[in-house]
């Protein structure tokens, strides 16, 4: 499943926890559309064989996801998506709202000034510009 590693990259240098990481990424693919209602996910082994994670590390993601409503766990069948399209805060703003929230308490945590942070975010999205922009050039 390659399909599966580019989906979850998980960046090992983040202060995020790979856990954490990896929640909010399923969180924002099935807000997103990306997941629709009743998809299935990979199998806990499955993705963590694929994104070189432990085992235990995706059960907690897919049982901290349930908890919040967005999949169901089926016995011997697997994780699906649920219908969270009614769920009071679930929409790509708030949950971009979340990550951004848990982005800035991250980078106080490293003492980082709101000045340090806007200057490593802007330096950010000028890297990710420059490399969607040479990837669109390689690719035309």
């Amino acid at each position: 499943m390659a399909d599966d590693v580019a989906l979850f990259e998980i960046n090992e240098k983040s202060s995020i926890p790979i856990w954490l990481q990896l929640k909010n990424r399923f969180i924002y693919l099935i807000t997103s559309g990306y997941y629709k209602p009743g998809d299935q996910l990979p199998t806990v082994r499955g993705l963590a064989a694929d994104v070189e994670v432990n085992y235990n590390t995706v059960s907690k993601v897919y049982m901290s996801l349930e908890q919040d409503g967005y999949i169901q766990s089926k016995r011997r069948q697997g994780a699906f998506v649920s219908d969270v399209s009614d769920k009071p805060g679930v929409s790509i703003s708030s949950t971009a709202e979340i990550v951004t929230q848990e982005y800035l308490k991250r980078c106080f945590e490293l003492g980082m000034s709101l000045e340090d942070i806007e200057e490593q975010f802007a330096q950010s999205m000028s890297d990710e510009k420059s490399k969607r922009d040479a990837a669109v050039g390689a690719r035309a």
